[in-house]
């Protein structure tokens, strides 16, 4: 079954920077556009970035954009996030995403807390 599997959340100061990994299984990850999303407590899950499945095609929400850099590995099926620059706006859980065959799969997710 499809299998999504972030890692790498962290407290990490403003300013400071971290990678977040999602670890894909149970589907043909390469051929496949993935995305990362977030959720700040009490607030909605919000788009953060998109590649498409050979990464011709980046896509960022504004608010990340110049700061974040999303990237994928198809050999070893895993989806990156490398974040710099980080506010405390940006804290939230980070879940990883895909839409396989009309259906929407989502990882369990992974905090990241920015705080001094």
């Amino acid at each position: 079954q499809v299998k999504l599997v972030e890692s790498g959340g962290a407290l990490v100061q403003p300013g400071g920077s971290l990678r977040l990994s999602c670890a894909a299984s149970g589907f043909a990850f390469s051929i496949y556009t993935m995305s990362w999303y977030r959720q700040a407590p009490g607030k909605e899950r919000e788009f953060v970035a998109s590649v498409s499945s050979r990464s011709y095609s980046r896509n960022y929400a504004d608010s990340v954009r110049g700061r974040f850099t999303i990237s994928r590995d198809n050999a070893k099926n895993t989806l990156f996030l490398e974040m710099s620059s980080l506010k405390p706006e940006d804290t939230a859980v980070y879940y990883c995403y895909a839409r396989i065959t009309m259906s929407d799969y989502w990882g369990q997710g992974t905090q990241v807390t920015v705080s001094s």
